[in-house]
């Protein structure tokens, strides 16, 4: 017995929307926070603050310049927060605030 067309519609997309569903989480989101770190006296600060940022589980991707005095920061909110990172600056010697 022949699958009517419409049915046969109905469970690919069912099957296309499962996919969809479980290979992209819908409440993880990728974010980009800029931190002010005052305490950067030296060419060689951003370095550490470099790696102490990048060893927070979720952090993609971190840049630094000492001239700006911040740190641009791009992380999955699904894995850590803004908060989490100025702990990490802090926990190297370097205190941070979240740049509005």
């Amino acid at each position: 017995m022949k699958t009517p067309v419409s049915t046969q519609a109905k469970q690919l997309i069912a099957i296309v929307a499962c996919f969809v569903t479980l290979t992209s989480p819908a409440w993880a989101a990728i974010q980009t926070v800029t931190l002010y770190v005052p305490g950067m006296t030296c060419a060689a600060c951003p370095i550490t603050v470099k790696k102490a940022l990048s060893k927070v589980d979720g952090v993609q991707e971190v840049n630094v310049s000492y001239q700006k005095l911040e740190a641009v920061v791009i992380f999955d909110n699904a894995k850590t927060t803004a908060e989490a990172l100025t702990q990490a600056t802090e926990n190297a010697g370097y205190p941070a605030s979240v740049k509005q």
